[in-house]
């Protein structure tokens, strides 16, 4: 296992710090898939299910720098196109992620195809199934890995390998409800990268539950609460709670509770492992009518507290409207 090196004059609080993220490449598996907090206004990331939901050529990125003041923690972006085919009968995206924590890095780019089955007579409400085929390249820089006592097979600069993966996913939604289903990293996690290198992290399934609704309560004000779990079957559990005001069309205002959750028994994690993770507050104002800009900031309550100063995730989303669309509510969800 290795050892933070830290001279003598870094406090307690730097050397904890250190230790957490270089540790991580042996402990933290959980977190290979690109955390957000705002991926309930763009689905696509968690689902191949999502093209071609909002019927329009929709263009979404997003940055996030988890963990600010913490040396080495998680930096994300991501990039997403999606549209609609075939009458609006077929969804087609393409998104490519970039994830490094600490020593480690990951890219990942995906096709995704849904074809979407129309449930009622105006096509409002829709049934879709998707799949995603991509490649995933799994990194870490040696050189990171600052040690007294430098292992064996230890890497020395740059070293990654690149492999094919596949996501599945299906997705529900009318002008009030949507709920989906979605799994990844299915064909990754049958390649054997600790054969080439035991410091490279092995890809695992992660499975995606989401589920929300959409509640007016006045002419110009609605509420959507939501909710997302998450799995890999290595880590713990993970719960997200959401609840967002729109004000207007032009506003959004929300706030989201994630926290650990025990759905069976999972006896080979650490017994005394915290469930409290982070309360996130967000914003997502329409400054145009096809314009969307979001931000979030994420309040660790957990075992970070006091070592982290915090989260923040900028997105951004821009819709080209190319035809009437069927919805009545096309962006809500």
């Amino acid at each position: 296992m290795l050892v933070c090196w830290c001279d003598k004059y870094y406090t307690m609080k730097r050397i904890l710090t250190l230790a957490i993220l270089l540790l991580s490449t042996k402990l933290l598996f959980a977190q290979q898939d690109v955390q957000q907090s705002q991926y309930m206004f763009n689905g696509i990331y968690i689902n191949p299910a999502y093209a071609g939901y909002k019927q329009s050529l929709n263009l979404h990125s997003f940055y996030r720098s988890q963990w600010t003041g913490m040396p080495g923690g998680p930096v994300s972006m991501s990039l997403a196109v999606d549209a609609t085919a075939n009458d609006g009968n077929v969804g087609l995206a393409l998104q490519v992620a970039s994830d490094k924590l600490g020593a480690q890095n990951f890219l990942s780019a995906y096709a995704n195809y849904a074809y979407r089955l129309r449930m009622n007579a105006d096509g409002s409400s829709r049934l879709a199934f998707g799949l995603g085929i991509g490649l995933l390249q799994s990194g870490i820089n040696g050189n990171l890995l600052n040690t007294n006592d430098p292992e064996v097979y230890q890497p020395v600069g740059n070293q990654s390998q690149l492999m094919p993966d596949g996501r599945i996913g299906v997705y529900y939604s009318d002008n009030k409800y949507y709920a989906g289903l979605s799994a990844d990293n299915l064909i990754a996690q049958f390649i054997d990268v600790k054969a080439s290198n035991s410091y490279l992290a092995q890809p695992k399934p992660h499975y995606y539950l989401t589920a929300g609704m959409l509640v007016p309560l006045s002419e110009d004000v609605m509420v959507k609460p939501s909710v997302l779990l998450k799995d890999d079957r290595g880590g713990p559990t993970s719960l997200d709670v959401n609840a967002f005001l729109l004000f207007g069309q032009k506003l959004w205002l929300g706030a989201s509770y994630r926290t650990g959750v025990k759905l069976y028994s999972k006896d080979y994690l650490q017994r005394d492992l915290s469930n409290l993770n982070s309360v996130v507050g967000a914003v997502e104002l329409f400054p145009l009518e096809n314009l969307r800009v979001g931000y979030a900031y994420d309040f660790s309550i957990g075992p970070l507290k006091g070592y982290s100063s915090g989260t923040h995730e900028l997105s951004v989303g821009f819709y080209f409207r190319t035809a009437k669309t069927r919805m009545l509510t096309p962006r809500y969800f």
